[in-house]
């Protein structure tokens, strides 16, 4: 299965795109699956992006009733052909209920705020499985998972550029539970120091001492793209919820740009991590 790097923002742009020259066409939703034979409903849900991968054909034919022609037409069928690439995330939907993974693969920067766990992007793999382990899913979805989240990690070993930046917001809190084998917990904790010199990644760490902090009781993962809206992904032990409302957005940058600033600096939080690898017992 493919990367599919940018389809699924390629998705949503279209989607945007498509309700976008609807309503300067002056059309309503249904006026246009009349217009085409369409089940009502079948805009709708290409403009609110609940569909898998867009036709050719039903591009066009959206095309032709808003008078797109010429590079418009080329535009929408560059946008609809890249998002059809089939992504290996699709294999698996009772992994992924939404297409998490492929925002997360086509942003330009993430900024992830864990208040008790590691970043899925910064676990090791015994950590990944003591996790799923503790959790109430089958060994076989546990496998799987573990496989994905470590394909999921690939984004951030990108060699030719498009590597993300990374801002990560861990706490003291995440790196002291007891799991597994003391050699695991320092191996866990070593790759975090040995991340956080990469030139794209930004780790600091909110110690005890701190207090108490803004988003304590919910996991915050905000993608940011090139040339289109921030995302942020709320996420718990059942479920991943997004949000595109500006106001939603901006006010979990300001609740992580307040934690940023309330956490170590990156060369502190390094080299408390090189400290606590050692002395972990």
């Amino acid at each position: 299965m493919s990367e599919a790097r940018g389809a699924t923002v390629a998705k949503w742009r279209l989607s945007r795109r498509l309700k976008s020259l609807r309503e300067e066409a002056g059309y309503t939703a249904n006026q246009v699956c009349d217009r085409l034979d369409w089940g009502r409903g079948k805009v709708g849900r290409f403009e609110a992006n609940n569909w898998v991968r867009p036709e050719l054909s039903d591009i066009r034919d959206l095309a032709r009733v808003y008078g797109q022609v010429g590079g418009d037409l080329e535009e929408l069928e560059r946008l609809a052909s890249l998002a059809r690439d089939r992504a290996w995330w699709r294999d698996h939907a009772d992994i992924f209920p939404n297409e998490f993974p492929g925002f997360e693969a086509d942003a330009a920067a993430i900024r992830v705020l864990t208040p008790l766990v590691v970043p899925g992007l910064l676990q090791t793999p015994a950590y990944t499985r003591e996790l799923f382990a503790s959790g109430s899913k089958s060994a076989e979805w546990q496998a799987r998972a573990l496989k994905a989240r470590r394909r999921r990690q690939r984004i951030l070993d990108r060699d030719d550029g498009t590597a993300p930046e990374l801002l990560a917001i861990i706490t003291e809190a995440s790196l002291l539970y007891r799991w597994g084998e003391r050699a695991e917990r320092r191996e866990q904790i070593g790759h975090l120091a040995e991340m956080s010199r990469r030139p794209n990644i930004e780790i600091r760490l909110l110690r005890f001492t701190e207090g108490l902090h803004p988003g304590m009781s919910t996991l915050v993962n905000l993608f940011r793209f090139a040339g289109e809206p921030s995302m942020v992904f709320l996420e718990n032990d059942v479920a991943i919820q997004d949000s595109i409302t500006p106001e939603i957005v901006e006010a979990y940058e300001q609740t992580l740009e307040r934690v940023r600033k309330a956490a170590l600096d990156p060369a502190a939080t390094t080299e408390h991590l090189d400290e606590l690898k050692h002395t972990l017992d």
